[in-house]
């Protein structure tokens, strides 16, 4: 495994799992976390620690817009250089995200696609898996 892990922020348990399991066959461990809140304390506290950062567009636990915790990250002058990434099937809430300082990111239905597994690959700065 490696070093660094990644957050996810969120996603319900089915999806969380999903996203687990390729992050996983990537080389990463996995943090939930449910509240936005919580996420900014922890990046904060251990900004060191997280190599990326998964948004869903929907905060699973109360439905809050995830785009607002992509905003608060990007605008905190300790996390901002963080790489964050909406998960989200919508190209537009995509491209918003983008605006406010994330990487392109990719939706549930494209979780085993090869080009989903390059743009999280390119997020790292890996070139490749072997």
């Amino acid at each position: 495994m490696q070093d660094k892990i990644i957050m996810s922020v969120g996603q319900c348990v089915p999806d969380h799992y999903s996203i687990a399991r390729l992050m996983n066959e990537l080389g990463f461990d996995v943090e939930k976390v449910d509240y936005p809140e919580q996420a900014l304390e922890l990046l904060i506290k251990n900004k060191n620690q997280y190599a990326l950062v998964l948004v869903n567009r929907k905060i699973d636990i109360d439905y809050s817009d995830g785009l607002e915790l992509i905003k608060k990250i990007k605008s905190h002058p300790e996390i901002k250089d963080i790489p964050v990434m909406l998960v989200s099937n919508f190209p537009e809430a995509q491209e918003e995200a983008v605006k406010n300082g994330a990487l392109y990111g990719f939706g549930k239905a494209e979780l085993n696609k090869t080009e989903t597994k390059e743009k999280i690959l390119n997020a790292l700065n890996i070139k490749t898996l072997y």
